[in-house]
């Protein structure tokens, strides 16, 4: 218990699937969560379900106007910023002949624009302090040839290599602050069904078969070390989560 008491943590995307289960770790382990999401009603049933003092907040990760307001209600509230964990996502399934402009620009606004917006504008308020850690969901469609998931995986490689710009920026001007990408595979979300086309599907404890789908918490276990004092030698890392699927052969 503890593993990151007292740290002020910031969850994109926080009302459902990865996002709600990195609120719930990190609340778990002691941290005051900002749980944000495009609704309202949603993160404001996390933040309930968490307790710790969590704070629910609408945000639009693509309007940058959102991402000032909600910085300035942070710093108003708790005068700092801990943690980052950008989660909010989308996906779409159509290869690059089947993409529309406005799908690809749609899906980049969330996933490549929101992860800038929410960089840029935590920074400052991470480095007015003891710095932090800012962990970016990324992806396997960054690593892996994924046509069916075009525009996601132009995002999410967007995502990888924002994050080593970030990394090595905050590095160079002295920042306390460390920035790595997770790069998670199939994971059972109510995204992944919708991709798939299926109904939910209950996930077996222990070591998994290759083929089948994580669980969230495996995800939010790894955000919780990210995001505690315990990974400070870890920075501008890519770290996969997808049970071996980017190594194997065939």
């Amino acid at each position: 218990m503890g593993r990151v008491e007292g740290k002020v943590a910031l969850v994109t995307g926080g009302g459902s699937g990865l996002g709600a289960a990195d609120c719930e770790a990190l609340a778990r382990e002691g941290a005051t969560v900002v749980v944000t999401d495009v609704k309202l009603e949603p993160a404001l049933a996390v933040a309930d379900r968490i307790g710790n003092g969590a704070l629910a907040m609408v945000l639009d990760v693509s309007d940058e106007a959102q991402w000032i307001a909600v910085m300035q209600e942070i710093e108003a509230r708790f005068g700092r910023l801990d943690v980052l964990v950008n989660n909010a996502g989308v996906v779409l399934n159509a290869d690059v002949e089947d993409t529309t402009l406005e799908q690809y620009r749609w899906v980049n606004a969330i996933m490549s624009d929101g992860v800038f917006l929410g960089c840029k504008h935590a920074i400052p308020l991470m480095n007015r302090n003891d710095g932090g850690s800012i962990i970016n969901m990324s992806s396997t469609g960054a690593l892996l040839g994924y046509p069916i998931f075009f525009a996601y995986s132009a995002a999410k490689g967007a995502v990888r290599a924002m994050t080593k710009s970030i990394a090595v920026m905050c590095q160079e001007k002295g920042y306390k602050i460390r920035c790595n990408s997770v790069h998670p595979g199939a994971i059972e979300t109510p995204m992944v069904q919708t991709a798939e086309g299926r109904a939910p599907q209950e996930v077996a404890e222990g070591v998994l078969p290759p083929g089948t789908p994580g669980h969230p918490k495996d995800v939010a276990a790894l955000v919780l070390f990210l995001a505690s004092d315990e990974s400070r030698f870890i920075n501008g890392a890519e770290m996969v989560i997808d049970n071996g699927v980017t190594i194997r052969p065939f």
